[in-house]
């Protein structure tokens, strides 16, 4: 049970969270003192925050299309511009498909598709505080999370049959890190983010080996830059994948889908 702190209180740790910095510290004070099971969590959690402990950290939890996804320290915080990414999949996802979100972190995009489609859903990711966020967020919807690199993670019995590939892989090339904002390049495993060199690095072992996992007819789908979707398209195309670029200017997201013919 949370506590049930007073105006005053609260008032107090609204104040906290403007003087370190949090732009909407009214709204992270409700939820941190929702969230806080007695007093001393409270303090513990506001001293966190202030620190600069990503919030979601800090509550254990991300909003991701209105879904509550249990997050730990970690593991990547899902991105609501992710949100359009699920949405693109979601026009090619019908009752009974098979789906896998590969690299999937939290399992937030799995766990989005499978809360408006029944599928049959896998996930798969190759750090352990990962796969066991995963499990905690996609075994009660009946999905299965794998430990392994990339494909190497699935059983055989998923190749050519996966009708909807979710991979929202690193795309930040590497020396571009050190211009994200503190709470992602401080707090978040840099192995989520580097994309190598050019952010491609991942997305070409991804599309590698797309063709043999996707079912005939089958889509893949990857979340990109401005000026990387274009480049993420050609490899796409260098591999058979019939492909389409999607944008919403309003989240700034950029999806690529591949569609193995």
């Amino acid at each position: 049970m949370s506590v049930s702190p007073s105006t005053v209180e609260i008032g107090l740790v609204v104040e906290r969270l403007r003087a370190s910095g949090c732009v909407f510290a009214e709204d992270e004070a409700a939820l941190i003192a929702e969230t806080a099971r007695d007093a001393a969590e409270l303090a513990a959690m506001v001293d966190q925050r202030v620190a600069g402990l990503p919030l979601e950290y800090v509550v254990g939890w991300a909003s991701f299309r209105g879904l509550r996804i249990a997050v730990d320290p970690g593991v990547f915080i899902p991105r609501r511009r992710t949100e359009f990414l699920v949405a693109e999949a979601l026009r090619f996802t019908v009752a009974g498909s098979v789906v896998v979100d590969l690299g999937c972190g939290s399992g937030a995009l799995g766990a989005a598709v499978a809360a408006e489609r029944e599928v049959s859903l896998y996930a798969a990711d190759i750090e352990p505080a990962a796969v066991r966020c995963a499990r905690r967020n996609l075994e009660p919807l009946d999905g299965t999370v794998y430990q392994g690199d990339l494909f190497a993670a699935l059983p055989e019995r998923l190749l050519g049959e996966v009708d909807v590939l979710l991979a929202n892989v690193p795309y930040v090339p590497t020396d571009e890190i050190r211009l994200l904002p503190a709470e992602a390049r401080l707090y978040e495993p840099h192995v989520t983010l580097d994309g190598g060199p050019d952010g491609l690095a991942t997305l070409r072992r991804v599309v590698a080996g797309a063709a043999e996992w996707l079912a005939p007819g089958g889509h893949l789908f990857v979340e990109m830059s401005d000026q990387q979707a274009p480049l993420a398209r050609a490899v796409m195309v260098e591999h058979g994948l019939e492909t389409e670029i999607t944008a919403d200017d309003d989240l700034g997201a950029n999806v690529v889908r591949g569609r193995r013919s």
